[in-house]
């Protein structure tokens, strides 16, 4: 009895799909893995795949309980405040940790949403979250999603070389001001992981294996070998080893206590076969499948509606955006 309650309320991490070498190549799902490693707690890995622009993802659940990535400051802030697992307790009273993983969360963050969906192609950002959607589809969603982050970032036609600028002149400050507070350490703070190693590890990862060779972040964190190191090394202890078991969901994020089950390859046309009646699942599936296409649709129709109705002076997704290709 106590097994089975103890399987029945293993934790669940939902992220979005591994590419890239990473265990999961979404810049917000990969600090939340190396978070639970951290903790040396056993957990499953499970992956969403239709639902490429939820907020809600990465979530984490254990029994009834669930974290999700757009409240309380994200998933590690939510389960730091409930008291499910910290990492935190005596580093979060030290100012200059604070400071720190403040300048991680902010600076670099920035840079890797810049990189991500402005600064490069846009082939990365493609295969993290949309290589499974119907290319159109995933098309219209990337460059929405382009323009999300530009009004995020606050770059506009007129601004978009000094915005630029200051997004790379901050993150250089930030790589150098980890670079000294490092040194030759295994860790920030009191020679243990905290969360600000996760995230800066997660940040490291995701620039050195998601991004292009021709990324400027890149290249300059490849600067700081000390830097790269640190994450090699970490990689090797805590990523690569004991990978947790993983299965790809296809329930809704805001439900997720529902139970899972994992088809064989869901976006294929089934073969020929003699016709049967659907089991609940099959039709609960169906459903959330064509809801899910619905509710997109309409909020593209709405994204180019306010896109033509902007003003000269709004964001623009810019000429680098026409060539785009995914093909």
């Amino acid at each position: 009895m106590e097994d089975g309650r103890e399987e029945r309320e293993r934790m669940t991490l939902v992220a979005r799909k591994p590419c890239f070498s990473l265990p999961t190549a979404c810049p917000s799902c990969l600090p939340v893995y190396i978070y639970l490693k951290f903790c040396k707690i056993p957990f499953s890995l499970e992956f969403n795949l239709i639902h490429p622009d939820s907020d809600q993802i990465p979530f984490v659940e254990t029994g009834d309980y669930v974290a999700y990535n757009n409240e309380n400051g994200g998933v590690i802030q939510k389960l730091k405040e409930d008291g499910i697992v910290n990492l935190d307790s005596e580093v979060c009273g030290i100012p200059e940790w604070v400071s720190i993983t403040a300048m991680v969360n902010s600076w670099l963050a920035d840079a890797v949403l810049y990189e991500l969906w402005v600064g490069s192609d846009g082939k990365s950002a493609h295969k993290i979250y949309y290589s499974d959607l119907p290319w159109p589809l995933g098309k219209i969603l990337y460059y929405k999603q382009v323009y999300i982050v530009k009004n995020l970032l606050g770059i506009t036609s007129e601004n978009a070389e000094r915005r630029e600028e200051e997004i790379y002149y901050r993150a250089t400050l930030a790589y150098g001001a980890l670079s000294d507070k490092l040194g030759e350490q295994s860790f920030f703070f009191e020679n243990r992981p905290t969360s600000l190693d996760a995230g800066f590890l997660g940040h490291v990862l995701f620039t050195l294996h998601a991004l292009p060779e021709t990324s400027v972040l890149r290249s300059k964190l490849l600067g700081h070998a000390n830097l790269v190191s640190y994450a090699e090394n970490l990689k090797t202890e805590y990523v690569d080893a004991n990978p947790p078991s993983s299965s790809i969901p296809h329930s809704d994020p805001s439900s997720s206590t529902s139970k899972r089950w994992t088809p064989s390859n869901w976006s294929s046309k089934p073969k020929t076969k003699p016709k049967r009646e659907k089991t609940e699942e099959e039709k609960k599936y169906q459903k959330r499948a064509k809801y899910f296409l619905a509710t997109q649709l309409v909020a593209v129709l709405v994204f180019l509606t306010i896109l033509s109705g902007s003003d000269d002076g709004g964001v623009e997704l810019g000429d680098d955006d026409d060539g785009l290709d995914f093909e």
